[in-house]
């Protein structure tokens, strides 16, 4: 039961109010005592009293008390922080199709963890996100525009496609479009949902050249159009250092290449945007990577009443005073 702050806090002067009566209390009972040794007869009292008055004579009372004292907090209107789901959010999510992504390093291959780790992800988000579902390996492609029918981007990520070379800055592009396109439809609102884009991918840019840094679909040009536009991408490397797969040749001859990770184009990829970049080379990481990610998406923290719990309290220890007097002392306190 965390406060953050009381929206009436002139109730908390009450808490003066118990204290006196605990003083009160503690003043009679010593004076009470005082008065009985004055005018009893001392012998007698040794035989027909106990030697020491119980102390649960006074758990009735501080019961009574305590209660008083968590229903004064609750009157005093507790606030805390507290997390919701959001019901206006944008997601984007855009994952590397490329051929690479046939690495077996991460068993059976990152492909297959990919989209077991991404449906768990968009199960996971609350129901009124949008979700949007963006592939790209030499283009991008928007299988599923944003929407709150999850089970439709869990059907289109069971059935994305492999295909040759790694078009990075068109899957940002095509993610930002979408995201674009679904303000111009709820037109009315002050402003559009907050969005972000989570980019999944294992390995570099081949269309355009990762020179081209000038070229309007380079990753890094991508990434600056989404931080002016506030749109942040989080960006996930996903496989190993060692990763390997058989890409045909021009002659249509297998060869085993190299497809390790690109960490560094990654997380250049989120700092321009304004993003978070995280590493993953197993579907348990990578399951952690995107509980991280719907933690941050899927709610927001506001600031809400949290008088309930003490009021519950504060009723619940009260009426165990009053169990309690009656049943120690068959009367009340």
């Amino acid at each position: 039961m965390s406060i953050s702050h009381f929206t009436a806090q002139i109730w908390l002067g009450f808490l003066v109010v118990i204290a006196l009566i605990a003083l009160g209390y503690v003043v009679v009972q010593r004076n009470r005592r005082k008065h009985m040794l004055m005018f009893t007869n001392l012998a007698l009292l040794e035989k027909v009293a106990p030697s020491r008055p119980s102390p649960f004579r006074h758990v009735a009372v501080a019961l009574l008390l305590t209660g008083l004292v968590l229903l004064t907090v609750a009157a005093a209107g507790p606030t805390a922080i507290k997390k919701v789901p959001r019901n206006r959010a944008t997601v984007m999510l855009v994952v590397d199709v490329s051929l690479s992504m046939e690495a077996t390093d991460v068993a059976p291959n990152r492909i297959q963890v990919a989209q077991e780790a991404g449906k768990e992800f968009v199960d996971d988000l609350p129901e009124g996100v949008n979700i949007g579902f963006v592939t790209f390996a030499g283009t991008g492609s928007l299988l599923v525009s944003p929407t709150t029918d999850h089970d439709g981007v869990k059907a289109a990520i069971d059935n994305i496609k492999l295909a040759q070379r790694t078009a990075t800055g068109e899957g940002i592009l095509t993610a930002l479009q979408a995201i674009d396109t679904l303000a111009t439809v709820l037109g009315g609102a002050s402003e559009p949902p907050p969005a972000r884009i989570v980019l999944m991918s294992d390995g570099k840019q081949t269309v355009p050249s990762i020179d081209d840094i000038n070229n309007p679909s380079h990753e890094f040009v991508a990434a600056r159009l989404a931080k002016s536009k506030g749109i942040p991408i989080s960006t996930i490397s996903f496989g190993t250092e060692w990763g390997t797969v058989e890409i045909p040749d021009s002659e249509g001859e297998l060869s085993r290449a190299r497809v390790p990770v690109d960490d560094e184009s990654l997380r250049k990829i989120a700092d321009l945007s304004g993003g978070e970049f995280f590493k993953a080379a197993s579907l348990t990481e990578l399951t952690s990577v995107y509980d991280t990610l719907e933690e941050q998406i899927g709610y927001e923290s506001i600031m809400g009443d949290a008088s309930r719990p003490w009021l519950l309290l504060g009723l619940l220890v009260t009426a165990s005073g009053v169990v309690a007097g009656l049943l120690y002392r068959q009367r009340l306190p």
